[in-house]
């Protein structure tokens, strides 16, 4: 008697419990706790260590670091001794400044991208990926404890435990799929390895010059820039955070025919008195949801960007309906003014990957709160959110992805986070469209709309190294499956697999004394599930070449969009949603499991020469 929703959700019910081990010995199922509570104190230890030891690099003299980077660094002062030119011989001191660098991610992502300096480059770099060394025992601990998990729970591997609820399945199909991907992108990548390298000789003069790790995000940054002329405070005159809020309204109007409207708060009802309240209203429906908007940077604010769900949407009764509430929680810095806020190209990009997570949320309309918004299989959750990203301009580089709240309990990742990455991708599209950007992208000074031909040369920088951005999330993908893969690990220890898959599926070599996976966090609460990024980058690009890019902006595009795809949330098998949505052809069975179509992003990203579309794993 019951709903096809409710008797899916009494399914996951189940398939939950058993995942907590409850159908397991008392023997076995104190075990599972154990290791459950031993794989959460890991991973608090994993990110406290980042946090303790985030690394430090002290330069002499100050010269070395251009003044645009004087904001990250601390200044130093040492003594140096001097001999003066007197008869005597005697000795003075000195005192010479230079600069500290903490090597955090963000400011070894800045240091890499704007110090002009190969030395000053090199030790950042490799500080930056040294740290924190405690993290080495740390992962490999985490690394045994899930695999332990795993082996109680009657799999070969925790890859195994992790991707069975998942589209994919199985690791065979993920590793399949992400071997055919390494092998499409390699060809452009080294097309883009070459032409870097023959820059970076030109600009030192030197013909036997080679490209080093330390190198790429520096020449990129000089060779888009000599390509293309793009002033970042000429592209940021078009996005103060107002006309971005803006520009969102002018998305949900377009295709949903819905609007944002602010509404007071209650007494107490808010965490900080900067903190907007808006309800999105459609003329015939009523309201649609609540949203909450904490957008600035405050001292003890919960880092980076993230979607919040505080409340899902339910059916009450055959009547009432719960409606959901989110919050989008940013961190921009600057004034409490939005008209006065720039925004940068990543602080775009992340606005609006953030509010395709919330939209997802508010337009789903599903019996259960359990399959509300995001609340979907693993591999499947971002792709609304990074359709509406294609509508922006910006550089699409993953480990700067933002951050999102630690997942307590593992087996809740695989509820959300897939059709959290879907929705994401999905809505990346749009942050790309010269269409939909001229609806709201105004100088703050002229309100001038922004230029068509600035556009273009900033889809120009974007795609430049395209390929090599690609690879690199392959390889985080391939060392993530690794490592949570069958034990004992190949190759040794974990730092000889990384390097091995480094030289395997990218341009570089690995660099001897470095262990970039102990501060990559996503190896935590996305545990054999990275290659979920890819998965929805792929069925991203099909919606938006055979869906969308016609008229990104139309209402029929937009029902589409909601009745087919947004509404059901997690309610609906996967495969079933993509296919009432799309038709055949956006994905395929391989071995069980379900594998994205990737002829949409071939042609996306140009790869067609380099790879045939025919493509059969």
């Amino acid at each position: 008697m019951l709903s096809e929703e409710a008797k899916r959700g009494v399914r996951n019910l189940r398939a939950d419990f058993e995942r907590g081990g409850i159908n397991l010995c008392s023997g076995k199922l104190d075990q599972v706790n154990k290791l459950n509570i031993e794989i959460a104190q890991l991973c608090r230890e994993y990110n406290e260590n980042i946090v303790m030891d985030p690394g430090i690099v002290d330069i002499y003299p100050s010269s070395r670091i251009p003044r645009n980077l004087h904001y990250l660094v601390k200044p130093i002062h040492r003594s140096v001794s001097l001999i003066t030119k007197d008869l005597s011989g005697s000795r003075g001191t000195l005192k010479e400044k230079g600069f500290r660098i903490t090597t955090d991610p963000q400011t070894v992502s800045s240091v890499l991208q704007f110090s002009s300096d190969d030395e000053v480059r090199k030790m950042v770099y490799i500080r930056g990926n040294s740290v924190p060394q405690a993290n080495v025992d740390v992962l490999k601990r985490l690394i045994s404890a899930r695999h332990e998990l795993a082996q109680i729970m009657g799999c070969s591997s925790y890859t195994e435990f992790s991707i069975k609820p998942n589209m994919a399945l199985s690791p065979k199909v993920v590793m399949s799929f992400l071997l055919e991907m390494s092998k499409m992108v390699k060809p452009k990548t080294r097309e883009e390895h070459r032409l870097l390298t023959k820059f970076k000789r030109e600009k030192c003069g030197q013909s036997d010059e080679d490209l080093r790790p330390w190198d790429e995000t520096y020449y990129m940054t000089m060779m888009k820039s000599s390509a293309y002329k793009l002033d970042a405070s000429v592209v940021g005159s078009y996005f103060s955070l107002s006309n971005c809020i803006e520009g969102l309204k002018v998305l949900v109007q377009s295709l949903f025919g819905a609007t944002f409207h602010s509404i007071p708060l209650a007494p107490n009802e808010s965490w900080d008195p900067h903190v907007l309240k808006l309800s999105l209203h459609h003329p015939e429906e009523g309201d649609l949801g609540y949203l909450y908007l904490d957008l600035y940077s405050r001292k003890g604010k919960y880092p980076g960007c993230a979607h919040f769900a505080i409340k899902g949407g339910r059916r009450i009764s055959p009547t009432e309906y719960q409606l959901p509430i989110v919050a989008l929680v940013c961190n921009f810095p600057g004034s409490q003014n939005p008209s006065a806020v720039r925004l940068n190209h990543w602080e775009v990009e992340t606005l609006f990957h953030e509010f395709g997570h919330a939209l997802h949320s508010l337009l789903s309309r599903t019996d259960y709160q359990h399959f509300s918004g995001t609340r979907a299989v693993l591999d499947f959750a971002e792709i609304p959110s990074n359709l509406f990203e294609y509508s922006l301009i910006f550089n699409w580089d993953l480990q700067l992805e933002c951050q999102h709240p630690p997942v307590q309990d593992e087996k809740d990742v695989f509820r959300m986070v897939m059709w959290h990455i879907i929705s994401c991708r999905a809505l990346g599209y749009y942050a790309w469209d010269y269409r939909v950007l001229r609806k709201f992208a105004r100088h703050c000074s002229t309100g001038e709309e922004i230029p068509q031909k600035l556009v273009e040369s900033m889809q120009g920088a974007r795609d430049m190294f395209a390929a090599t951005e690609l690879q690199r999330q392959i390889f985080y993908a391939l060392v993530d499956q690794t490592l949570f893969g069958e034990q004992p690990l190949p190759h040794g220890d974990i730092s000889s697999v990384v390097a091995e898959l480094k030289r395997e599926h990218t341009n570089y070599g690995h660099v001897k004394g470095t262990h970039w996976e102990t501060r990559f966090s996503h190896l935590l609460n996305y545990g054999a599930g990275y290659y979920s990024y890819l998965y929805a980058k792929c069925f991203a690009a099909t919606i938006w070449k055979k869906l969308c890019e016609e008229d990104p902006l139309s209402s029929t595009t937009g029902f589409a969009l909601r009745t087919k795809f947004l509404q059901h949330g997690g309610a609906r098998e996967p495969d079933a949603l993509l296919n009432d949505l799309m038709g055949d052809g956006i994905y395929r069975y391989h071995d069980g499991g379900i594998v994205p179509d990737i002829s949409c992003l071939c042609d996306e990203m140009k790869l067609v020469e380099e790879y045939p579309l025919q493509v059969h794993l």
